[in-house]
């Protein structure tokens, strides 16, 4: 595997500050190319998480996966990911998505495609430092207003998470990466490629421009068969968001009881079986992997196996 692949790692926000820094140093001790942390509901913000990671890294790139537009205004999104591109150097990624969960807070995201096209039209013009406002049909700014702090780069790159084909049309019209969370299943990379090449097509630009991210629960452990038992448990949380979207499974399934379920919508066993199940995810066209919470058995076990077991046997 060349460095055109990625491998990545990406941390739940459930932690103690000075435990990103620890997996933040060790990550890039290993190796990693990039560090993701999750933005999902009633867990602490994923910029608390990266603003410390960027503090004890010089080398991985950094973002979240994934803010949405309707918890987090867009205006909001653009100053928390300048903050991070600032604080890191210029090594940050912006991670959007229409969001999960919100109906247990009563957000209506109807809407969601336009909503993140005109999420992501924002936080452009904001980083470019555009005083020209912005009139859409979900959100609006006034014009004059601007970032009122220093920023990195005026152009941040932009990851689109989704299953969904309308989103997917969206992702390969702008984004740089497409992130199908929550998946192992190298047919499910298969099918996006194909949603997204029509759709880059269509907008006069290559597939390569649009890489695909594919991250799921990850857990490595010399026992095989209690990585898999933490893992069933650890997935089950997504299944429910998630296992309705599989279009290349004949039916949603209800459980991760089944090894062939859990294959789907988790890496989990020995490093051998990890990394095994890693490579069929590259060979079926992901630029990225990236290992999900919570790893191992532990967090720093399970990434020391992923950095001096999993790693070496996919480069």
């Amino acid at each position: 595997m060349t460095r055109r692949f990625e491998v990545g790692l990406g941390l739940q926000s459930n932690k103690r500050p000075e435990a990103y820094a620890a997996l933040a140093k060790q990550a890039e001790q290993y190796d990693f190319d990039v560090l993701s942390v999750f933005s999902d509901l009633t867990y602490q913000p994923p910029i608390a998480a990266l603003l410390i990671a960027a503090q004890n890294t010089s080398r991985l790139r950094l973002g979240p996966a994934c803010l949405n537009p309707f918890t987090l205004h867009p205006v909001e999104i653009a100053g928390q990911i300048a903050a991070l591109d600032l604080a890191s150097h210029g090594r940050a990624y912006l991670g959007l998505a229409r969001g999960g969960w919100l109906e247990k807070i009563g957000i209506d995201h109807a809407r969601p495609v336009r909503a993140l096209r005109e999420a992501a039209e924002i936080v452009r013009l904001l980083l470019a430092r555009d005083p020209a406002g912005y009139q859409g049909e979900v959100f609006s700014v006034a014009p004059g207003t601007t970032l009122q702090f220093a920023v990195q780069r005026s152009r941040i790159p932009l990851l689109i998470g989704t299953w969904s084909p309308k989103t997917a049309a969206l992702a390969g019209e702008i984004a740089d990466e497409v992130k199908i969370g929550g998946s192992a299943n190298p047919a499910m990379v298969r099918h996006m490629r194909g949603l997204i090449d029509a759709a880059t097509t269509r907008a006069g630009r290559s597939s390569h421009d649009v890489g695909i991210v594919v991250g799921a629960v990850t857990v490595v452990a010399e026992d095989g068969a209690a990585a898999r038992s933490l893992a069933r448990s650890a997935a089950a949380m997504y299944l429910d968001v998630v296992g309705r979207l599989d279009p290349t499974i004949e039916r949603p399934p209800g459980d991760v009881t089944s090894d062939d379920v859990l294959d789907r919508f988790a890496m989990a066993g020995t490093p051998e079986q990890v990394a095994e199940q890693a490579r069929a995810l590259f060979d079926a066209g992901a630029r990225r992997v990236e290992f999900g919470s919570p790893h191992g058995l532990t967090a720093e076990a399970g990434i020391r196996l992923l950095g001096e077991r999993v790693l070496p046997r996919l480069r």
